[in-house]
């Protein structure tokens, strides 16, 4: 029993290859332009800095959030490991003639050091990686960020969010695209083992992926270990308290000094 538990369905890497073709196709479709400008909203008010402040967006996606806060006057850094979403985002913003440092890179590749007025990780990537890799991806934001400054982390993976509802078998449309998800919660790592298949005009892909569960307090334990105190929990873009099965969780924390960061031993 504890040699099957110990090798069930865990699959480190997962992202590496699956953010392409039509997976992608629905992610474009399922998030409206609406929608951006209310989490833009959220974020700049979140991270309280002026425009012409220095903001990291990780992992960024195809950057709909980085283009909305440039065209807002902040200057943007965008990270992800998607090459085809990388080349999109670099596309779009040559379009809209705005000015964006983009790094097609690891989210835990971040070579900067207390440079970021704000940073933020939107799109349930928090947990994409296995536990000793989510601290690396925390510890690397602490550093980027100046002290003082504001971290904001978006999650439907909360482990008060995913456990209540869970169901074995989902599925959604989105424009001309739908995707079936098959789910297996991994009790004995904590993990969620999905397989998704994507259907559009007869043609099929597939993907897996395996996202690392956390509890709230693991969260925040999490990044108060690596400089960021977490000072407010929210359920939704309108600020509501976070509470048991409240779908997304919203993180806003705050960067300690800098001579605290990476601490194995800090606290929140």
């Amino acid at each position: 029993m504890l040699h099957n538990a110990t090798l069930a369905g865990v699959k480190p890497g997962w992202y590496e290859n699956f953010f392409q073709g039509l997976a992608l196709d629905l992610w474009r479709n399922a998030v409206s332009p609406e929608q951006t400008r209310a989490e833009a909203d959220f974020i700049q008010q979140a991270v309280a800095a002026p425009a012409g402040a220095r903001l990291l967006d990780v992992p960024c996606g195809n950057g709909r959030h980085s283009l909305e806060l440039a065209a807002r006057g902040y200057r943007m850094t965008g990270v992800d490991l998607s090459a085809e979403f990388m080349e999109e985002a670099r596309q779009l913003s040559a379009v809209a003639g705005l000015d964006i440092e983009w790094r097609h890179s690891d989210m835990r590749n971040l070579p900067w050091t207390a440079e970021f007025d704000g940073a933020f990780c939107f799109g349930n990537s928090f947990g994409y990686l296995e536990p000793a890799g989510m601290q690396e991806f925390v510890a690397a934001v602490g550093r980027a960020l100046k002290p003082g400054a504001w971290f904001v982390l978006q999650t439907g993976v909360a482990a008060e969010s995913i456990l209540p509802t869970f169901q074995e078998r989902e599925w959604y449309r989105c424009g001309d695209v739908v995707m079936l998800i098959a789910n297996e919660y991994d009790a004995f790592h904590s993990c969620l083992d999905t397989t998704y298949t994507f259907l559009r005009d007869g043609k099929s892909e597939t993907g897996e992926s395996t996202h690392w569960v956390y509890t709230v307090a693991e969260i925040q334990r999490m990044l108060a270990q690596h400089g960021l105190e977490t000072k407010a929990l929210y359920a939704g873009l309108d600020r509501a308290p976070f509470h048991l099965g409240a779908p997304t969780l919203y993180v806003v924390a705050q960067a300690r000094a800098a001579a605290i960061f990476g601490s194995p031993n800090a606290v929140g």
